[in-house]
């Protein structure tokens, strides 16, 4: 009997650790990165890029999944709320990080129901006109600004966007009035091209191509540095105003709770995949960026101080 009761536990601990040991590292079946933006924009041209990039690399599917809606709250808190075990992953920007729970009471704090897993790119805003506009750099688009204080618009892809931040912040610092019209999507651009607006902070990807075409002019990005994609644009910091920042960024997220393991092997992947993307990357006006998950976290934090402490004194809402 002794024997017997011996060799059934023996038997019973070898099928518990077989499966263990057994088991694929992640990922062992294919995961989904959901995009809380449209199809097309900047978040989801990166993501598929970096997504095809990892598939490689981790021989698994990484499937994209467009959740717009809320300026990027629905698929951020779709992700939030998903099973957290590295196979549901969030594509998002400063927006829905950094700046949303300012504007709006969120059901999830972006801040800890999110992991932060690697920020990918930082995107500068680049101030544009319209090519007869009478500027071609900061000091003339200042003086022309505070000739006409009061009676210029500009546009934006929404409210507590970083188009709409930027522009608030440079007329704040010049001290100009200028009348803010929100938009949903391209036509914000669209009456920018038209003349009904004077001028715009928009992404560098979304406008690289009307700028090289001769319909709009690039005044100057709103990056600390200058812009790989655009070298020859000053950066506003450098002509008069020290410190100034004001662009996108985008990162992958993971629900709270998610395996550090996993989150571990994202960061690692998508590290490797940068350097491979970064002549693409440029050519659509994004600056690949890299680094910890923990350096990322860090950056988010300080990011959401940041513009929480300016909607505030804006007194922004949301549309």
């Amino acid at each position: 009997m002794n024997t017997f009761v011996r060799a059934a536990t023996a038997i019973a601990i070898a099928a518990s650790i077989v499966p263990a040991a057994a088991r694929a590292e992640y990922p062992d079946k294919p995961v989904k990165i959901v995009v809380a933006f449209t199809a097309g924009g900047t978040t989801d041209i990166l993501t598929r890029a970096i997504g095809n990039k990892i598939s490689e690399s981790l021989k698994q599917s990484f499937i994209i999944e467009n959740r717009p809606g809320a300026g990027g709250n629905i698929g951020s808190e779709y992700v939030a709320r998903a099973a957290p075990d590295g196979y549901t992953l969030l594509a998002a920007s400063v927006g829905p990080i950094a700046v949303n729970s300012s504007l709006n009471k969120l059901d999830y704090d972006p801040l800890t129901d999110l992991v932060p897993v690697v920020q990918f790119a930082d995107v500068p805003n680049v101030l544009v006109v319209p090519p007869e506009a009478p500027v071609h750099n900061v000091a003339e688009f200042i003086a022309y600004a505070k000739q006409h204080s009061g009676k210029l618009n500009y546009s934006s892809t929404g409210i507590g966007t970083s188009s709409h931040l930027a522009s608030y912040m440079l007329m704040q610092k010049v001290g100009v009035q200028a009348t803010h019209i929100p938009y949903k999507g391209a036509d914000a651009l669209n009456d920018l091209l038209s003349g009904r607006v004077q001028f715009m902070f928009a992404t560098i990807p979304s406008v690289i191509g009307q700028i090289k075409a001769g319909k709009l002019r690039a005044i100057a990005v709103s990056s600390i540095r200058r812009s790989a994609s655009m070298p020859d644009v000053p950066t506003i910091a450098e002509s008069g105003f020290p410190g100034f920042e004001a662009g996108s960024w985008f990162g992958m997220f993971a629900p709270k709770g998610t395996p550090p393991a996993a989150i571990e092997t994202l960061n690692r992947a998508v590290n490797a995949a940068l350097p491979s993307l970064k002549e693409k990357m440029t050519a659509e006006g994004a600056d690949p960026v890299g680094g910890s998950a923990e350096a990322f976290g860090s950056f988010t934090r300080k990011e959401n101080a940041k513009w929480s402490a300016l909607v505030k004194q804006m007194g922004a809402k949301a549309e």
